[in-house]
């Protein structure tokens, strides 16, 4: 398959694996959100740094290191995977009996039982590890989405049922414990591999050397991104909190998705042509503009309708979320646009210079977080918007050094499509203004959003959009003939 076809095809298969598996257990949380209270999610948002951080030492850096090797043989794989299992158990263990600990430190009991039925999902998680990293090394999502669909509607319905049964918070627990169980059993019931009875020191260093500093620096980036639920939980309230895990579960059905596709797509396509610079140089240019066309609008449009959709979807109990929501996607916009720019950095095996870059931004952001505890919750949010920006050009830098495509050209590129989806944005948020009731104002924005895109987009012949354009209409064509 040509190298476009095969990129286009695993884009395709990644994002609705994304979308798929966000979209169900997004309506889930929907639903859940009617049922439980704002301290419900809270509580289990408090353990999610620990088993995020859990999650980061399994891989230790393993995926990205496999990945990017060519010529992967089944002892890499067997070595890896043994690792990880031990792994898993041993950080199983840890939060076990860490557990009473937790508890204190939140001051709230419950959480003991909580974080050790938890717990059990990192031994689970441990076991899935392997199974993914080969579907993605070959370029196969169609797999993955399989899994991740199944996955969610089954742990969805485990997790609806025991809410409307009267379990409460343990309803969420619930589900996410179901869904890390059916994700293990499908990956390996459906993928074909096996493990060998085999575990090589040599090929433990091999790949260690290079995803030990891909280790440190995913450490360093889960802490920082689970270390605003830490603060939250600790010095505000669990409801405080739930508000913020749920406006961050919003904004993550589109900033999550879109980078979690870029980085499982772009980083095994651009691995494979990371000897043709010229090439990779085009493909990455081209990434970076597609992708941000879309995610300016999407991410832009979001923050726009933000009240709307809170009230509509979860109702006026959560009406706190709003601007938490609409700060949440300021920052989130620019998620996707780190990812590419690191994993140029990984294509090039500076696993060195990655692990750098997460260091001195993490140093910038420390005082966000102090901000945050004396300042509050606003001031950590707004605090988060400058970070990301920053963060992008500390990124699109030193990217830029290996593939000779520097921050005044990035910024040229994609500078015209913020513009005009900040214009956009700005047309929608202003149709709050009529008061009209709710669904009369999400649909007007969303009808005046999808039209003025169109329409400036089209009328200023943006060769992308041109693109993406002729693509949609020749499929709509393609199905219509197939019909007939």
């Amino acid at each position: 398959m040509a190298l476009k076809k095969k990129t286009l095809h695993g884009f395709g298969w990644s994002f609705a694996d994304n979308i798929g598996n966000q979209g169900i257990t997004f309506l889930v949380t929907l639903v859940l959100a009617r049922l439980l209270t704002p301290a419900d999610f809270g509580l289990v948002a408090m353990i999610a740094v620990f088993t995020a951080i859990s999650n980061t030492f399994i891989d230790s850096g393993f995926t990205t290191a496999l990945i990017r090797k060519m010529d992967c043989t089944q002892k890499d794989y067997s070595t890896v995977f043994y690792f990880n299992l031990a792994v898993g158990f041993i950080l199983f263990i840890a939060l076990y009996f860490a557990a009473p600990a937790l508890s204190i430190f939140y001051k709230q009991p419950e959480l003991t039982d909580i974080t050790r039925v938890l717990a059990f999902g990192i031994i689970l998680s441990s076991l899935s590890v392997i199974q993914r990293t080969i579907l993605t090394k070959r370029i196969d999502f169609k797999l993955q989405t399989k899994v991740s669909l199944i996955s969610s509607v089954l742990s969805g319905g485990v997790g609806v049922g025991m809410a409307f049964g009267g379990f409460g918070v343990w309803s969420l627990v619930g589900q996410q414990l179901g869904r890390q169980l059916f994700q293990s059993l499908l990956l390996w019931v459906m993928n074909r591999w096996r493990p060998s009875l085999v575990f090589s020191v040599d090929s433990f260093r091999e790949l260690f050397g290079f995803g030990s500093k891909i280790l440190a620096s995913s450490l360093l980036d889960t802490i920082y991104k689970n270390i605003n639920t830490l603060i939250i939980g600790k010095f505000f309230s669990s409801a405080t909190l739930g508000y913020y895990a749920n406006a961050d579960k919003f904004q993550a059905v589109f900033s999550a998705n879109l980078t979690q596709t870029i980085q499982r797509v772009s980083y095994p396509v651009l691995s494979s042509i990371q000897d043709e610079s010229a090439k990779l140089k085009q493909a990455y240019r081209k990434l970076i503009i597609n992708t941000m066309m879309g995610t300016f609008a999407l991410m832009l449009g979001l923050a726009a309708c933000a009240k709307s959709v809170i009230l509509i979807s979860i109702g006026y109990q959560w009406e706190p979320v709003v601007p938490y929501l609409q700060l949440l996607c300021l920052s989130g916009m620019l998620y996707p646009l780190h990812a590419i720019n690191l994993n140029i950095i990984n294509v090039k095996g500076r696993s060195d210079l990655f692990l750098k870059l997460e260091v001195l931004k993490k140093i910038i952001a420390v005082p966000v977080l102090v901000v945050g505890v004396f300042w509050g919750v606003y001031a950590l949010l707004v605090g988060m918007v400058v970070t990301s920006v920053v963060s992008y050009f500390l990124n699109s830098y030193y990217s830029a050094r290996l593939i000779d495509y520097p921050t005044r050209e990035q910024l040229a590129d994609i500078a015209p499509l913020l513009g005009i989806s900040t214009l956009v944005g700005l047309v929608m948020w202003s149709v709050t203004f009529l008061n009209w009731n709710l669904f009369a104002t999400l649909a007007v924005q969303l009808l005046v959003g999808l039209t003025l895109s169109y329409v400036i987009y089209d009328r200023l012949k943006v060769t992308e959009f041109l693109e993406l354009k002729a693509v949609i209409v020749g499929s709509i064509k393609r199905i219509r003939n197939e019909r007939r």
